[in-house]
């Protein structure tokens, strides 16, 4: 069982919510003077789903169907390089089933139809950016917004997608750092990537960034992070939420010691840390669909299944420190 059922599994024991159908909904932020970011929304639903094409996957949602609940919880997604708001729908439609809404987005400039930005600063700096016009957007502008409990707030980031939640929630990268680890070890995973894409992340730096921060995140979860590097000299230090970190002990993507590594150490108020043994990089995104191993066979013959959660204490102890501001309407906090 992946990620995504373990997440799953471990809310709906706890939580005691009834799963029921999960409605979707697709449309577009406006991000001028750019374009617009799209968005994906999963949310508890009366309506009856049907199988529906989502990118290479398939789900069963109730498509534009009814929202049901109010003062819910939400969880917003950043997913990795290349992905898209489908790269974890599985996750998506498990919260939901749990009584969440989420909403994941499709980052400019670094997904599976436009790379522009990959290997290059922008994409560090602007992440984080279109992730707050998204947050803003659903919480201050969307017209179903009453549907929503501002007070628990959530998000979870996947690689390059985990950077992005930790700049959210208060991080301070410094991208000086990129240029030292290639020093220090030029065979590293992101230098290649940076190299192979022609990037600017190794070149000098001319200009200090402006981060982009959104104090609404209550709680956040990380999964193998990328890019983590960039926070090493107290570039956590200002992130106060309870952040739960995952990692895989065998991830060649984005290695332990400069990353995870890095973002366990940082963080003032340690993490609830759960290292899944043998897993890789890819193995917290879903299962490859035919269509998806067609275009990205790299992906798919690397990934490792992510084994359950189990309903021991630890699980408890998970639930109890990381979502209280998630708890069904009515529920305060955890039983210790």
């Amino acid at each position: 069982m992946r990620f995504a059922a373990a997440v799953a599994g471990v809310l709906v024991t706890i939580l005691r919510a009834s799963a029921g159908d999960v409605g979707f909904r697709q449309m577009q932020v406006p991000d001028p003077p750019g374009k617009p970011l799209d968005i994906g929304i999963w949310y508890p639903s009366n309506s009856l789903a049907s199988p529906q094409t989502l990118g290479f996957f398939h789900q069963d949602v109730a498509f534009n169907g009814e929202i049901i609940g109010l003062k819910l919880p939400v969880v917003f997604i950043s997913h990795g390089t290349a992905g898209s708001l489908a790269s974890h729908y599985d996750t998506a439609i498990a919260l939901a089933e749990a009584g969440f809404i989420v909403v994941a987005l499709t980052h400019t400039g670094d997904n599976g139809q436009d790379q522009s930005y990959a290997g290059n600063r922008i994409d560090l700096i602007d992440r984080p950016r279109q992730l707050k016009r998204v947050i803003r957007f659903v919480l201050d502008n969307w017209t179903d917004r009453a549907h929503i409990d501002p007070e628990r707030v959530g998000a979870f980031g996947f690689s390059l997608g985990g950077f992005t939640v930790l700049v959210e929630i208060g991080g301070v990268p410094d991208l000086g750092r990129m240029i030292q680890l290639c020093h220090q070890h030029s065979s590293a995973p992101e230098c290649d990537f940076v190299r192979q894409r022609k990037g600017d992340q190794l070149d000098p730096i001319h200009r200090t960034p402006v981060w982009a921060h959104d104090s609404a995140i209550r709680a956040a979860v990380i999964a193998a992070p990328a890019a983590g590097n960039l926070f090493v000299g107290g570039g956590l230090k200002k992130v106060t939420i309870p952040v739960q970190l995952w990692r895989a002990d065998a991830d060649s993507q984005a290695p332990d010691a400069w990353n995870s590594a890095v973002v366990r150490s940082g963080l003032p108020v340690t993490p609830d840390l759960h290292t899944v043994s043998g897993g890789g990089h890819f193995g917290f995104l879903p299962p490859c669909s035919d269509a998806l191993t067609q275009v990205a066979p790299s992906i798919c013959t690397s990934q490792a299944s992510i084994e359950a959660v189990s309903t021991s204490s630890s699980t408890a102890r998970w639930l109890r420190s990381f979502y209280n501001c998630f708890v069904a309407e009515g529920i305060s906090r955890f039983p210790e």
